[in-house]
């Protein structure tokens, strides 16, 4: 066969290949055209509980309206993904559609490590120091701190402390509840973490009448310390409600203040 018969065979089949190509393209985005959206796949994470399924319909219903129905190639995946990412508790979220009409949405959730309540609001912190209202039914099982929070914050709001003091002592306080959990002591036997008015935090155990004054959340190994010695060596010593008060904010010292 002659070198220039062979190049034009050669074109031929090239021509023929990406007009069979446009064909197929063509024919799968007429019909892409003409699906409708006919279902919703949530997705979310093992042990997640704190946003639901219901609460991602919900949303959608809310702050982007109807999609079922909708033709595929009309579904906003971007503005989808946007009302999502703005709820409180959801960290990330990914939507996507198949062409058996069903829109799925992968969810992130932030996970709760505080709650703060107190001056007029109540919201949750991750471990991060991020901030975030309460949303939905479920209420997680988190330490709780309230009082006089040296917070500023409006009501509702989310994302990270207004000024560097606020996030640093959001940061203390998570330090703080990690040192507790870690000890697998003090967790179980705090009942209670309050702001007072100066900012010294008072610990409530479980059982007893005294209550700690525990100071700034800072140097919690010697304070803790403090007060295994104060159930060690001093409250043995006396009746079970004899002190009112132990104040171990001081370094060094054990304050203890009868009823």
């Amino acid at each position: 066969m002659k070198k220039g018969l062979r190049i034009l065979l050669f074109i031929v089949t090239l021509a023929l290949f990406a007009a069979v190509t446009v064909l197929v393209y063509s024919s799968a985005s007429a019909g892409r055209h003409v699906l409708t959206c006919n279902g919703l796949d949530v997705q979310l994470p093992k042990g997640g509980r704190f946003v639901s399924e219901n609460d991602i319909k919900e949303y959608l219903k809310e702050y982007y309206g109807s999609y079922l129905g909708e033709r595929l190639d009309s579904v906003d995946l971007s503005r989808i993904e946007k009302a999502l990412d703005i709820r409180s508790a959801v960290r990330k979220s990914e939507a996507w559609i198949t062409d058996d009409g069903i829109l799925h949405i992968s969810v992130s959730q932030r996970e709760p490590a505080v709650r703060f309540q107190g001056n007029g609001f109540s919201c949750y912190a991750d471990r991060t120091g991020f901030i975030f209202p309460h949303q939905g039914s479920y209420s997680p099982l988190v330490p709780v701190v309230d009082g006089a929070l040296p917070l500023h914050l409006a009501k509702g709001y989310k994302g990270e402390a207004g000024s560097e003091k606020e996030k640093e002592w959001i940061m203390q306080m998570l330090d703080l509840l990690d040192y507790m959990k870690k000890s697998r002591i003090w967790a179980d036997n705090i009942s209670q973490i309050n702001v007072q008015q100066n900012g010294d935090l008072v610990l409530y155990p479980r059982d007893g009448a005294e209550h700690f004054i525990f100071g700034a959340p800072d140097s919690f190994e010697d304070k803790f310390s403090r007060i295994e010695d104060y159930y060690r060596y001093i409250k043995p010593s006396k009746d079970s409600a004899y002190y009112r008060s132990v104040n171990v904010k001081y370094e060094g010292q054990i304050v203890c203040r009868q009823k």
